[in-house]
């Protein structure tokens, strides 16, 4: 039974992993909020599974939740094998509460007609394009927080994920292919260019939103330091920040002075707290600061298989 646990768990602590599962509460309850409130009832097809229980709800009047729920269970049993348990469990838990919540709001959202038909309300009136742009901002604003906290809200996704485990491909750009031709066979159901082309909208908008998101938390810089208290900033970097610091020998070309040079590596929201760090100990020092394209290794992402 531990063997089974800690295959599953890994190496993760009890802590990291209730905050991993309560980051993808928050990310599964925005997406289902903007899926459910914004697109759904405007029958915007946005892409993905989504989309496709869009396209049914439409068609056939089966709710959302019951489409998105069984194919998702179907493309994850086919990537499990690839995946792993970890994988499946954080997964299976996106599935089955992405389904709920779709189902609770668009319960909520459910009106009986005159003829004893149900519709939906259309919480923002005739405005559909701002429906779009709030549906497409949170669906991707929910999605980039499912995937930094190792989860997944299934479909189109669990695909993007699986070739992400082993290339460095964006996965807005691998949600892309699908969603076109999701979004473009809805024009068979509503025969309305303005609805496609705000599904279009809103795939644009998701698919970017969420590589900005993701991009932004992961994005790292180099700082090259040059201070009489070199030392005395290696300690503190190490001490209160927790980062690897590399010394550089080099020499003034004009001075000939030998001088030492810290190399540090840190993700872009440290900067603040490493400049305050330098100010204090050495106002004087030189500090070169630059943008790198990825960091990899110990403490930043991890190198994937080619």
């Amino acid at each position: 039974m531990n063997a089974l646990i800690k295959k599953i768990c890994g190496d993760i602590s009890p802590w990291r992993l209730t905050k991993d599962y309560a980051q993808m509460t928050l990310g599964l309850i925005i997406y289902a909020l903007g899926y459910s409130c914004f697109l759904l009832p405007y029958q915007i097809i946005s892409g993905g599974v989504s989309g496709v229980a869009t396209f049914v709800f439409y068609a056939t009047g089966l709710h959302a939740n019951y489409t998105y729920f069984f194919i998702n269970i179907f493309l994850l049993l086919l990537a499990m094998r690839i995946m792993g348990w970890r994988f499946f469990l954080r997964t299976i838990y996106g599935i089955v509460l992405a389904s709920l919540l779709i189902g609770v709001f668009q319960g909520l959202l459910t009106q009986i007609g005159p003829d004893g038909k149900e519709t939906l309300k259309c919480i923002l009136g005739e405005q559909k394009f701002m429906a779009t742009v709030l549906g497409g901002l949170m669906e991707g604003l929910g999605l980039a927080i499912v995937f930094m906290s190792g989860g997944s809200t299934g479909g189109t996704d669990i695909i993007a994920s699986c070739v992400n485990k082993f290339w460095n491909i964006s996965l807005g750009r691998m949600l892309l292919f699908l969603d076109i031709f999701i979004i473009s066979s809805g024009y068979l159901l509503s025969h309305s260019i303005e609805l496609t082309v705000f599904g279009f909208v809103t795939m644009f908008i998701s698919n970017n939103f969420l590589d900005y998101v993701i991009n932004g938390a992961r994005q790292s810089v180099q700082f090259i330091i040059i201070s009489k208290e070199h030392e005395r900033i290696a300690q503190l970097v190490g001490d209160q920040m927790g980062r690897g610091v590399t010394i550089l020998y080099g020499e003034g070309w004009y001075s000939k002075e030998k001088r030492q040079l810290l190399l540090i590596m840190a993700k872009k929201y440290e900067s603040r707290r490493l400049f305050r760090l330098i100010q204090e100990t050495d106002p004087n020092a030189f500090v070169s600061m630059s943008n790198v394209e990825g960091v990899f290794g110990e403490g930043f992402d991890k190198i994937k298989k080619g």
